[in-house]
């Protein structure tokens, strides 16, 4: 059983929701991410999104546009990103890791070759942004020979034949997006994103995490009475953004506190849908 079928299988065993962050790798720099990496286990994290630095990363807000930034003028590249994930998981074998981006730093180092580093490394999923499902035959099949999990995204605009495309092939879990738009910039409709859980769970048994649009601990709690799991990112790096300039104790610290109260408000809201 890979990493992330059976972290969620043991969350759905406990009755609650997962506190998926993300944080972009290198951000504000290879040090701080690290360590910003380490602690988010201990600060309440059940799966880690890691976003792969680009420069032009189209489908996020000007947050986490600003993270990939900082990431690439200190250095950052996709080698390093590898790096990153190899030395996360020499001192944790459990916490998935799921690598977040877009194609162009994966088609350039080739496919292939992605996955092959990817897996020696350790890593678990792979969600490519702008990636649709007639396209990603090339990383698919390596990834699924390797044991990496391709989760693909489904939106408000994902119509039935549509998600059974996206579906073909998908694994791990499944990202909703709940929102029309780029991230950190709107809040969802809870009532929306339940409608459209519930059609989607008619068609696959996958768990389901719902992203974009959750940056506090009640909207993190409001997702964890509906769906698998929660994600949570620019609220993430907008802390990193802030804590420039106060040092990498500073801004781990931060990290810290901002996720382990988002964690506790999923935890706490998945204990009452229990008892309930």
């Amino acid at each position: 059983m890979s990493r992330i079928a059976a972290r969620f299988a043991e969350l759905k065993a406990q009755g609650r929701a997962a506190f998926v962050p993300f944080v972009t790798a290198g951000d504000p720099d290879f040090e701080t991410s690290r360590a910003i990496l380490d602690a988010l286990p201990g600060a309440g994290a059940d799966v880690i999104e890691l976003g792969m630095p680009f420069s032009d990363p189209m489908a996020d807000g000007p947050a986490v546009q600003a993270s990939s930034l900082r990431a690439l003028n200190a250095g950052a590249t996709m080698a390093r990103t590898m790096e990153l994930v190899r030395g996360f998981r020499k001192r944790d074998d459990k916490t998935p890791i799921v690598l977040m981006g877009y194609y162009n730093p994966v088609h350039a180092r080739g496919a292939e070759a992605f996955v092959r580093e990817a897996a020696d490394a350790g890593v678990d999923g792979l969600i490519i942004v702008d990636l649709p499902p007639e396209e990603d035959a090339v990383l698919l099949k390596p990834a699924q020979a390797a044991g990496i999990d391709i989760i693909r995204l489904v939106t408000p605009t994902t119509h039935d034949a549509r998600l059974a495309k996206v579906l073909n092939g998908a694994s791990g879990y499944l990202y909703y997006v709940s929102i029309t738009g780029v991230t950190g910039t709107k809040s969802f409709a809870e009532d929306e994103v339940k409608a459209a859980l519930a059609r989607i769970r008619k068609a696959t048994k996958l768990p389901i995490a719902v992203g974009f649009g959750i940056r506090t601990p009640a909207q993190a709690a409001q997702i964890a009475r509906i769906a698998d799991a929660a994600v949570v990112g620019s609220a993430i790096v907008n802390v990193v953004a802030e804590k420039q300039g106060a040092g990498r104790d500073a801004i781990v610290a931060s990290v810290s506190e901002l996720c382990r109260a988002l964690a506790d408000s999923i935890r706490a809201e998945s204990g009452a849908k229990v008892r309930a």
